[in-house]
């Protein structure tokens, strides 16, 4: 009853406060702090900017731009937006720009800024492509790749690619009844040879001729072709036939459920085949290209050695994935980027196009998993990878330092030079017009900061632009002379600004997001604090105090979701919703500590990696650590303290409810892993390997296996149509919970929300019921 009272005198005191905050309000998320701007970027002449932006709280957002002699942004009417779909990405130096809307192929011209339509046609045109030669442009149309002349518009086929083989498609007519008709009439088998004679005739007429090119049953894809024309790469690709899981949805329009599927679980056996094709025209000849003499492709990872049946394993060449080559300017250098499919290797290689070879440029391997800023992941796309001015140097990203740098490397003397070192990291990459030049930004000052950098390639001198803490997404002027800056900061949301490239300059703001009700609340600027863990690292968070005469002497530790993701930092918080509520939870008199534990972006090779075959390992060991630093600094009661946090954040609430039991009083896992075994492919097997091949750390790192250990207070959380961390993983420890007879666990359900919740009403009843929890269970009775 004392516990009952105290809980609702703080909640009635704070709702009498001038400014008080209320679930009802923090839970409407960008509703309540207003829509920001997204994907802002110049128009193809520099004379305009584009963003998306929904300032007035529609359905969705609308199209604004806005230039120098505007007081504010403006909506771009359907009449205006012919230039919004022109992309002169690796077109910057030509007059003529060509590109697509809509399937059709259209031209712009940069000096009378006229539009042309070029090719109309019902079959979608895509992937634009500039020639070596001016006047020639490839385009690609039904898996096939179209040269077409812009002077006198003559258009070639440069390729004719067709699913099965040549004998399938002789004998694909070949039914039961048609080879009875052969048998039985002459007639049929006369005109049988007469068809294959002119065949043959037709054959031998080389003008008319587009050789096929048969790929079975594989997945075409990537087709790429040289800048002069000559070649075409492609990727042919077999992937594993998978066993989707089913979501149920129970609130539908026709009053019956829906069952729809979704991602297949994690296995060794979803592994995929992919080779890379050559397509020679003037030899009209198709090769593959050969890896089996990279470094490590016939390696097996060191976890093996731990299994009896995998370690004197016969040695088989690695699955890899590949992306199309990237050429030089001249076209006569290509270089592209493989990955391997067990995670453990990345190359760089040189391609030469007539034979087929290649020669190795760059080998990183890592016995977690390749990642990082720039770096190819697991979704085996391609990283930061181009030429430099001389045509002769590429430039690349790696994690070689522990911390993802940029390097360059000279395909003929095969020097590599680091450009940047330390310990940060770059984030991103754009070269300048002139090909010397390097924008990029990086944390340097600060984990937790987004700086913006000019680099020269040559003397490696880093000029510092935009580097106050916060984060600058910068886009830059065709003429390079402007940048176009969203910038936001812990307690201020994204805005837009235009600025001069130099170093420091003014920033002038364009938009102005925020709402009124959101201004009126004086938001927290919580300090990022680093501590220390057990084995001496430095672990970063955000901290979050209360006043000194409402300090409850009650914590509460957030844990962010994704794993692989930074918010501890200096800059707006995608995890809006938590931000607010933890403003509102210091009111309360809590104290909130939220940490980038291991595991997480922003801080190099060893905290990324830190969490390899043991989830729940060191990055639960932070989070205890942490508790470790309210206690001995803040005068937290260490049986006064709560944890929660969805998705990985959910995970890791079980893990320490379940693997340290009586450290957390009261835990909320929201849409939580609970087993490793049935999430995806992607995610896991970069951190925990397969299941069939490394069962350690799958049963390790699963919550599930530990579920006998409940003795605190527990609140899961789940959407049941959430098609990433799926319903049935709740069910599943809820049945086990069942079985085992613990009592201390409840279950919140929301029929309607997915993964990542849209309703308004649910937020507010999930974080009611998380609030409530921690009333409960934290406050002194």
């Amino acid at each position: 009853m004392q516990k009952y009272i105290l809980t609702l005198f703080i909640l009635i005191g704070f709702q009498g406060m001038a400014q008080d905050l209320q679930l009802e309000q923090i839970m409407k998320g960008n509703e309540f702090v207003g829509n920001q701007p997204e994907n802002h970027r110049w128009s193809v002449d520099g004379s305009l900017i584009y963003f998306d932006w929904n300032p007035n709280n529609e359905v969705g957002n609308s199209t604004y731009y806005w230039n120098s002699t505007m007081k504010e942004p403006r909506v771009l009417n359907d009449s205006d937006t012919e230039f919004l779909q022109i992309d002169d990405t690796n077109q910057k130096e030509f007059e003529t720009v060509y590109y697509t809307k809509a399937g059709n192929l259209y031209a712009y011209n940069r000096k009378n800024k006229n539009i042309k339509k070029i090719i109309v046609a019902s079959e979608r045109i895509y992937n634009v492509e500039r020639s070596n030669n001016p006047q020639i442009i490839f385009y690609q149309q039904n898996r096939n790749v179209y040269q077409l002349n812009t002077k006198d518009f003559s258009i070639v086929q440069l390729t004719n690619f067709k699913s099965g083989s040549e004998s399938d498609e002789k004998e694909k007519s070949k039914n039961y009844l048609v080879k009875q008709q052969e048998e039985l009439f002459q007639f049929v088998r006369d005109n049988e040879v007469k068809d294959a004679w002119y065949d043959e005739k037709y054959k031998k007429d080389k003008e008319t001729l587009i050789k096929e090119i048969y790929f079975g049953k594989s997945t075409l894809e990537q087709l790429q072709p040289s800048p002069n024309g000559k070649f075409i790469t492609f990727r042919l690709s077999d992937y594993a036939t998978q066993t989707s899981t089913k979501v149920e949805h129970f609130i539908t329009d026709d009053g019956y459920t829906s069952n729809k599927s979704a991602r297949a679980k994690v296995s060794i056996d979803n592994l995929s085949k992919h080779k890379m094709g050559i397509f020679n025209i003037e030899k009209d000849t198709v090769y593959y290209v050969s890896f089996s003499n990279l470094s490590g492709i016939m390696d097996y990872p060191a976890y093996y050695q731990e299994y009896d049946d995998l370690k004197n394993k016969e040695k088989i060449e690695k699955a890899v994935a590949m992306v199309s080559p990237i050429y030089n300017k001249t076209g006569t250098k290509a270089v592209f980027e493989l990955r391997s499919q067990d995670n453990k290797d990345r190359w760089i290689v040189q391609l030469d196009l007539n034979s087929g070879e290649i020669t190795e440029l760059d080998h990183q391997h890592d016995e977690a998993w390749i990642g990082g800023p720039g770096i190819p992941n697991y979704n085996y796309g391609g990283g930061i990878l181009g030429f430099l001015k001389d045509n002769e140097t590429i430039y690349f990203q790696s994690e070689a330092s522990g911390f993802s740098h940029l390097y360059t490397l000279n395909l003929n003397s095969k020097k590599k030079v680091q450009l940047t070192s330390g310990n940060w990291e770059v984030r991103d990459v754009k070269l300048s017009q002139d090909l010397k030049t390097f924008y990029i930004t990086t944390n340097t000052k600060h984990p937790g900061n987004r700086e913006f950098y000019k680099l020269d390639s040559d003397s490696k001198k880093m000029t510092p632009i935009l580097t106050n803490d916060g984060a600058y997404e910068v886009e830059l002027s065709p003429n390079e002379k402007q940048l176009l800056v969203r910038y936001s900061y812990k307690n201020k949301p994204w805005e837009l600004y235009i600025a001069d490239n130099k170093s420091n300059p003014t920033l002038k703001q364009i938009t102005h997001s925020i709402s009124k009700e959101f201004e009126a609340y004086p938001w927290k600027n919580p300090n990022v604090i680093t501590f220390k863990a057990q084995d001496g690292n430095d672990v970063y968070a955000r901290l979050y105090e209360p006043k000194a005469e409402t300090k409850n002497k009650a914590a509460i530790i957030f844990v962010h979701g994704a794993g692989y993701l930074q918010n501890s930092h200096n800059y707006w918080s995608s995890y809006h919703r938590e931000f607010m509520f933890h403003n509102m939870l210091t009111d309360l008199g809590y104290t909130v500590l939220d940490i980038d534990y291991r595991g997480s972006d922003g801080y190099g090779r060893d905290v990324r990696t830190g969490i390899y075959r043991h989830m729940g390992g060191l990055d639960l060991s932070d989070q205890l650590d942490g508790k470790k630093y309210l206690v001995d600094n803040l005068g937290i009661d260490a049986n006064r303290v709560g944890i929660y946090g969805g998705s990985y954040g959910g995970f890791i609430t079980l893990m320490a409810l379940l693997t340290e039991p009586g450290e957390f009083k009261a835990g909320a896992a929201l849409r939580s892993v609970t087993d490793w075994a049935h999430y995806n492919q992607g995610y896991t097997a970069n951190i925990l390997n397969f299941p069939e091949t490394d069962s350690i750390a799958f049963k390790r790192s699963s919550p599930i296996y530990f579920a006998e250990n409940l003795e605190d207070n527990l609140l899961m959380l789940h959407g049941m149509v959430d098609d990433n961390v799926q319903f049935q993983d709740v069910v599943r420890l809820s049945q086990r919970f069942i079985e085992l007879g613990k009592k201390d666990w409840d279950l919140a359900v929301f029929p309607v929300e997915a993964h990542g919740f849209k309703e308004t009403y649910s937020w507010i009843d999930e974080y009611r019921r998380i609030l409530d929890l921690f009333n409960k269970n934290l406050l002194e009775k």
